[in-house]
């Protein structure tokens, strides 16, 4: 790999030095913010003061403080990253781009999943060499996570991770010229709490303008807490801490013990008289939103938005057969992740059995948890969009010269991992080496790996990647538009399929 550190751009900040790799222009742990550090933890975003000379761009910098986190048996590192990584400049962003001089390319930006407490852009599979390579400057970013990030605090503004998301969308619209990037052509996206995460932010009047497309990657348009549930993860944490339950008591307490007390805020029931768990007890930590996302959409926000939303078809196989739990569910345990998800438990286990009647209890148990975390959410998300942008069902491809209606587009990812025996299937997270065409990581290969030990189809990643690549440059990903009344979805596998709205005799089981 030919490489020479001596890349230049200048930002508002000041000039960074980046990587020249094989015809790519890397920048790694550019500041988008101020250190959150002390008391700033537990505020918004400020910009970032200047520096002088030259800063060195050349090497990945630290993480959001973050406990280890785990699942099971299957070797989840590519995905978490090397967690914790101590420094006060974590709030950054990386940057690969084709080129820097003069041109206007469409950027994407990601936000990484985790669980709202896990994860950076120093996860391996978050390279994006691929999409430079295509013609698209691709940014990555840090975030807040667990307490600073997501605890509702009073004395301190709600949903800090997420006004990190857009303080980093701010510096692209500011700055992304210098590195080769229209900032009239920015899309959003993320997976899991990422995802979540971007569809709060479509749904945020303050984002308005700052991004003209969006893809959600297994998240939920439903995926927030309200105010009552997220006091009692508060109420949990002052605790543990032995502290009042405000911003300027947790503001005293090092990163380390906010770390170290993560473990006991584990298992709170967050179900009330009028809400479900939207995490189904997953992580105590979401979005706290007065209304979901999905709410907020359904009243037009976000309507000027493109939009692409999916999920996998076996998403909750990562949080049993890891475990062990997938193969020796029973139907005690199917009830209770119906009753975990639904005020109508035994309704909804009828419904599922009688769409799957060969499943077994594992299958539904994930079924049924799978779309309470990410199937309801996104189906409600895209339903809510299209109903703002496509009032009439579209036959073929999208005209976009000179189209003003925003888009809705679906996807469902069906391709089976064979690791764990088989078990882990067509899981959570399991389509992103190949949204970022990066299938070829030995880590993410193996019988305990994500990717399981045989070959992927031969093209499919390529063929993904694309697919994502042509959204971010047309808003159009290749296939017919989603709307209300045919749901068209992307079956993503092998082979694809347009398919109307996959299981969705199931969904409608959640009203």
């Amino acid at each position: 790999m030919n490489h020479r550190a001596d890349d230049i751009v200048v930002t508002a900040q000041g000039a960074v030095r980046g990587l020249r790799l094989d015809g790519t222009s890397v920048f790694l742990n550019i500041p988008y913010a101020a250190p959150a550090v002390g008391a700033a933890r537990f505020a918004a975003p400020r910009p970032h003061a200047p520096w002088d000379g030259v800063r060195n761009a050349t090497a990945p910098g630290p993480t959001a403080p973050q406990a280890e986190r785990r699942l099971g048996s299957v070797d989840m590192t590519p995905y978490f990253g090397p967690g914790w990584i101590p420094g006060e400049d974590f709030l950054t962003v990386n940057v690969w781009t084709p080129g820097t001089g003069g041109a206007r390319l469409p950027v994407m930006v990601f936000v990484h999943g985790g669980g709202f407490v896990a994860g950076s852009t120093r996860s391996e599979i978050y390279d994006g060499a691929a999409f430079a390579r295509d013609g698209v400057v691709l940014v990555t970013l840090n975030y807040r996570l667990g307490i600073p990030g997501f605890l509702h605090l009073p004395g301190a503004p709600d949903n800090r991770g997420l006004l990190d998301v857009i303080a980093a969308l701010r510096w692209v619209r500011a700055g992304i010229t210098a590195f080769g990037g229209d900032p009239a052509r920015v899309t959003l996206f993320g997976q899991s709490a990422g995802a979540t995460i971007v569809g709060g932010v479509l749904a945020a009047p303050e984002a308005e303008g700052l991004f003209q497309r969006a893809i959600v990657q297994s998240g939920s348009g439903l995926g927030a807490f309200t105010p009552e549930q997220a006091a009692r993860v508060t109420r949990a944490a002052a605790g543990a801490l032995g502290v009042e339950p405000h911003a300027d008591a947790f503001a005293r307490i090092p990163d380390g013990r906010l770390v170290e007390v993560m473990p006991e805020l584990s298992g709170i029931d967050l179900r009330t008289e009028t809400h479900t768990d939207p995490l189904i007890g997953l992580s105590p930590f979401s979005l706290v939103l007065d209304r979901q996302p999905a709410e907020a959409v359904a009243a037009g926000r976000g309507a000027g938005v493109d939009l692409l939303v999916g999920t996998n078809t076996e998403e909750a196989n990562l949080y049993l057969a890891p475990f062990g739990n997938l193969s020796t569910s029973t139907a005690a345990d199917v009830d209770a992740a119906a009753a975990r998800s639904h005020p109508r438990p035994a309704h909804l286990v009828e419904t599922y059995r009688k769409a799957r009647p060969e499943a077994s209890f594992g299958e539904l148990r994930s079924a049924i948890m799978g779309d309470a975390l990410f199937g309801l959410g996104s189906r409600r998300l895209a339903d809510v969009h299209a109903a703002h942008t496509g009032h009439a069902a579209h036959t073929g491809h999208t005209e976009h010269v000179g189209r003003t209606a925003a888009a809705t587009y679906r996807y469902s990812f069906a391709w089976r991992s064979d690791a764990l025996g088989g078990e882990l299937g067509a899981t959570h997270a399991v389509e992103l080496p190949f949204v970022f065409d990066g299938t070829g990581l030995p880590r993410l290969r193996g019988p305990k790996a994500l990717l399981g030990p045989d070959e992927p189809p031969a093209d499919l990643a390529a063929r993904m990647h694309a697919a994502w690549v042509s959204f971010a440059t047309t808003g159009d990903p290749g296939w017919d538009r989603y709307d209300t009344g045919r749901r068209a979805t992307m079956r993503i596998n092998g082979e694809w399929s347009l398919v109307d709205d996959p299981n969705g005799d199931e969904l409608q089981a959640w009203r």
